[in-house]
């Protein structure tokens, strides 16, 4: 069963938080505030914070800069995982990505359940892999936020999660792309 190994340290890593909306502003961005408060909290820092409109192309040009930066291991998206036209951020993540971990939306379709019942299968939450850093883009509500970050982010970002967890294998994340 998963556990904290307390003989391990911590180790914080750097994560970017995107709201992706055609309608929010810093001042009511609650879902990007809900990972802010949660990813301090726990020891993680946030290196970079944007808002942009509902643009494929924009919103994974933003990945693509915060992936090539060395300054950034995670980046969190909020917003525009649902089903309708403007929704297209999950289509943005994939355009990213180098390897898709999709468990990432099965286990948050799981947790989902337990809070929203069959409302969950509107979701599109992702999560992969580009350039070392770790993509994930969940829904749009402060309390999807709460939920893929107490239930998974916290757990997978944190280096004495036990029996592993994300943070252990980022060293390797790009091991493809070495010379030998």
């Amino acid at each position: 069963m998963s556990r904290i190994d307390e003989t391990r340290d911590f180790i914080p890593v750097r994560i970017a938080v995107l709201t992706v909306s055609d309608t929010r502003r810093p001042q009511d961005d609650r879902s990007g505030d809900t990972l802010v408060e949660r990813l301090t909290q726990a020891g993680h820092m946030l290196v970079a914070r944007t808002i942009l409109r509902d643009d494929r192309a924009a919103i994974a040009d933003q990945l693509r800069d915060w992936c090539a930066d060395a300054g950034i291991d995670v980046i969190i998206s909020t917003g525009g995982t649902g089903l309708t036209g403007r929704d297209v951020t999950v289509e943005a993540h994939r355009d990213v990505y180098e390897k898709e971990i999709d468990a990432f939306g099965t286990v948050f379709t799981h947790v989902s359940m337990a809070k929203i019942g069959t409302s969950a299968v509107q979701s599109r939450a992702t999560g992969g892999v580009a350039q070392g850093t770790y993509l994930f883009a969940l829904p749009g509500s402060p309390g999807a936020c709460r939920d893929a970050w107490d239930e998974i982010l916290c757990k997978q970002l944190d280096y004495r999660h036990r029996p592993c967890n994300f943070v252990e294998i980022m060293p390797r994340l790009d091991e493809h792309q070495r010379r030998k």
